[in-house]
């Protein structure tokens, strides 16, 4: 009976490092079958997904299990790998599992011959990554998750440079790699503070340790740096609208639905979990910089162009809004509030499972509507619902999710997040209360600023006329994308239809993290969303779509029984003028235009303007980033004049090279004595 306790309690952590030794057989066996296209994309991707399906089903296993801990010998003599499975991490791994089973359907039938990396090692590249990320939530040690995160760097850089005949993308593939090891760096000095030199860097020993207020302070301020710039969190945001653009569409589905949320882990691992206490002024700070991010992405999403730079900085938003809510949760946490912490804390998680989703679904929305048309430009698009009509509705979920309209996911995270404000009960600081409505203020803002760009992005790609003569030409998606693309509109649906089953998914998780969860309260609602009380706020998303429906089925039988017989089709009112063309109608700059006037001082803007003196018609504006030029150009400036002086030692002679090195030794020599 023994035996039979101890296989149970290891068995789900086998079976996850099982699912990464499978992805990785999948990608040596891309390896083999380097440029053979059909083999890598019709058997190799498609049992990349199926392993993720398994990942998800473990994972699900595992979440009301209790935690299991393994030692393998990797690594380094004295170092090997430790590796935990607990229900935070349980958690993420569902996210990763269930999120990249529809972007590896999708990329069956997505990658083609002639883009660059051969399709064999695109398949390696791609499965490494996904095992990197699953072995980062594992890791039980700072030596073990640091191998991961720079694997889990490594080869996603090498999936945003796959097209690297193009100069811009090698670019973006250098800039995400640099902030990438800087944010690297944040995180290992973080570690080092955790272990409080004692020299063991197991996850275990850092919970031991008791730090001071200071140097707790300092580990958290470390992990917020590293684990915010991978996050994309304002200002070390820069990387994702270059990288997401350049990478192929799935690999920016997987970069943005799923890898920044490996951040949003580590942040959650360093502050619940290795810290044995929060101040309230790192909730504070979390809470502004994720408001920051939340403006600063959907002002800066609203007047894009290209539509998958639209969907980055779309994605800098989204991860502000999952800030905001840690924020507040370490805020409540701080000051013992703890039912009120576990609320913000489920509604966090609840947008990194929502976002891994409609993200994803929009990425790969955008894959598909690339590969037909070869267009990226907003401005060149028009019209596809009539050519594309599986993309355009799936799209069409993913839109409306995103904007956060029930009854789809991203309303029920927002609406939850939103709830964790607004009924907040009186806080110790007359400042906090204060500026809690003012938050919550910034919340609604930024969802209807979100609503707004996904108006943007719907309509102008797939509504009104085709703006180029070959768009009719477009070809819809293969029966792999269509599946990559149903199974993520799915699960927009269901994670807006069920929350609250999914939050009594969510609730080991909050217990393990504060010791509270939400499980048991909503439970009692039944079918009803009741976050805090009834009487003050519920939520019923079936009753909702049960309400929609029968007012759509209404409407119908009604205009079909009164006006039956009396309906005829003819054009629409054209102002009396019949010419028209695509030119007439709202372009992506028009949308963006009040936007561009109401928050002007977010931009940094280039405007050409036509004169009554032109010969040619022009308008063109180009819309910056002031902080590529309040901080990043100062900064790369500085280190070229640097690099300029160290250049000077190099003086080709083995004399002066000698005398580097005699000085060296004295200069140490000087330091041991004293």
């Amino acid at each position: 009976m023994s035996g039979f306790s101890e296989l149970t309690h290891w068995v789900h952590l086998d079976w996850v490092l099982i699912v990464v030794a499978a992805w990785l057989l999948v990608g040596a066996v891309g390896v083999l079958a380097l440029r053979r296209l059909g083999w890598v994309a019709k058997v190799l991707f498609p049992a990349g997904g199926a392993i993720a399906l398994v990942l998800f089903g473990v994972a699900l296993s595992a979440m009301f299990s209790v935690p299991e801990v393994a030692v393998l010998p990797l690594g380094l003599p004295g170092l090997p790998f430790h590796f935990r499975l607990d229900p935070l991490g349980a958690f993420f791994l569902m996210v990763i599992g269930a999120a990249s089973a529809g972007v590896s359907a999708f990329a069956a039938g997505y990658f083609r011959k002639g883009e660059g990396t051969p399709p064999g090692l695109l398949c390696l590249e791609y499965h490494v990554f996904l095992a990197s990320m699953v072995l980062v939530v594992l890791a039980d040690d700072a030596y073990a998750f640091m191998v991961m995160w720079e694997t889990m760097a490594l080869s996603s850089f090498f999936l945003v440079i796959a097209n690297h005949r193009l100069a811009e993308i090698r670019q973006a593939g250098y800039l995400y790699l640099l902030v990438a090891h800087i944010g690297a760096i944040g995180i290992l000095l973080c570690f080092g503070v955790l272990q409080a030199n004692t020299g063991d860097y197991t996850f275990a020993n850092m919970r031991a340790q008791h730090l001071t207020p200071f140097w707790a302070s300092v580990a958290f301020l470390l992990a917020l740096f590293g684990f915010g710039a991978k996050a994309g969190i304002v200002p070390l945001h820069v990387w994702l609208p270059e990288a997401h653009p350049a990478a192929p569409s799935p690999v920016s589905a997987l970069m943005s639905g799923v890898m920044l949320k490996t951040a949003v882990y580590g942040l959650l691992r360093v502050t619940f979990d290795l810290l044995p206490v929060q101040f309230w002024w790192w909730g504070v700070l979390l809470l502004g910089l994720g408001l920051a991010s939340a403006l600063f992405g959907v002002v800066f999403a609203a007047v894009q162009v290209d539509m998958k730079r639209l969907l980055a900085y779309s994605s800098i938003e989204n991860i502000g809004l999952v800030f905001a809510g840690l924020g507040l949760a370490v805020l409540f946490s701080a000051y013992g509030m703890k039912p009120m912490a576990a609320l913000a804390l489920t509604a966090a998680l609840y947008h990194v499972a929502s976002h891994a989703f409609f993200k994803s679904l929009l990425f790969v929305g955008t894959g598909a509507v690339l590969h037909a048309t070869g267009q990226r430009s907003l401005g060149k698009l028009g019209g596809l619902i009539r050519y594309m009509p599986w993309v355009a509705w799936l799209t069409l979920v993913g839109t409306l999710a995103s904007a956060g309209l029930p009854p789809l996911s991203g309303f029920v995270s927002e609406w939850l997040l939103l709830q964790s404000f607004l009924f907040t009960p009186g806080l110790p600081s007359s400042f906090l209360n204060m500026l809690i409505p003012v938050v919550a203020a910034l919340i609604a803002l930024v969802s209807a600023l979100s609503g707004y760009t996904m108006v943007k992005f719907f309509g102008v790609i797939f509504l009104g006329q085709p703006r180029e003569e070959s768009l009719p030409q477009a070809h819809p998606a293969g029966p792999w994308e269509r599946a990559g693309l149903v199974w993520l509109a799915l699960g927009c649906v269901v994670l807006g239809l069920l929350p609250v089953q999914v939050i009594q998914l969510i609730d080991p998780v909050t217990r393990q993290l504060i010791s509270v969860g939400l499980g048991h309260a909503v439970a009692v609602g039944g079918w009803l969303l009741v976050p805090v009380d009834l009487d003050r706020a519920s939520y019923g998303p079936v009753i909702f779509l049960l309400g929609l429906t029968a007012s759509f089925l209404l409407a119908f039988m009604l205009v079909r029984r009164l006006y039956h017989g009396r309906l005829r089709r003819a054009p629409p009112w054209d102002c009396g003028f019949p010419w028209q063309t695509a030119r007439m109608q709202d372009t992506a700059e028009g949308f963006g235009q009040p936007i561009r006037q109401i928050f002007e001082p977010f931009f940094r803007m280039q405007r050409e303007l036509p004169s009554p003196f032109d010969l040619m018609p022009r308008y063109r504006v180009v819309v910056g980033d002031h902080f590529w030029h309040w901080l990043y150009l100062p900064v790369a400036g500085f280190v070229e004049r640097i690099s300029r002086l160290i250049g000077r030692l190099q003086q080709g002679r083995i004399a002066v090279y000698l005398l580097y090195s005699f000085l060296t030794l004295i200069g140490v020599l000087l330091l041991v004595r004293r």
